[in-house]
């Protein structure tokens, strides 16, 4: 919503395990099919989101020759990280992932998981040191959240921040 709202084009891709985490945790049904947890997640900024499949190599974010600003994946398993920092590919989310990392584009990691293994700590040191930003979902509380929307702006917010998009979905630090 927030990138639908400075009319930004948006690629989106979600693995089978996104989906199911997406029809669990957010629509609190694990049996929607794929299309209809992507349609609710999509939601009115359907006009501007082109939704490719989890193996759609034909699509523009599998080559670095597209002019693509950012990648963010959101959240991001230690699997995906793992396969990131092997230099592996299995679907479109981490042949985008190498492509901005080859190209030198952003990208962005939201990590969520937690505790870490040293495996993980070095899959995203990996992933670090070849240029991704880790920004793990983990709020700020300075801000003074009262609901559970409050927290993920500010996570939306600093993702955006991230990637170039100016926003004012949480208080800054040092705001009143």
């Amino acid at each position: 919503r927030a990138l639908a709202a400075v009319d930004c084009e948006i690629g989106l891709t979600a693995s089978h395990s996104g989906i199911e985490v997406l029809a669990t945790e957010l629509y609190g049904d694990p049996s929607l099919s794929r299309e209809e947890v992507l349609e609710r997640f999509v939601g009115g900024a359907a006009p501007q989101v082109t939704v490719y499949g989890e193996n759609d190599f034909r699509s523009p974010y599998a080559s670095g020759s597209a002019q693509v600003d950012a990648y963010v994946i959101c959240p991001c398993s230690m699997a995906t990280v793992g396969t990131l920092a092997s230099g592996a590919m299995q679907n479109l989310i981490h042949r985008a992932a190498s492509v901005a990392l080859k190209e030198r584009r952003k990208l962005v990691l939201v990590p969520r998981e937690t505790p870490l293994s040293s495996i993980h700590l070095r899959g995203l040191a990996t992933l670090n040191d070849a240029g991704a930003v880790i920004l793990f979902a983990a709020p700020g509380f300075y801000h003074g959240p009262e609901t559970i929307d409050d927290l993920v702006d500010f996570l939306v917010a600093r993702c955006l921040d991230q990637i170039g998009i100016d926003n004012a979905l949480a208080k800054r630090w040092g705001d009143a």
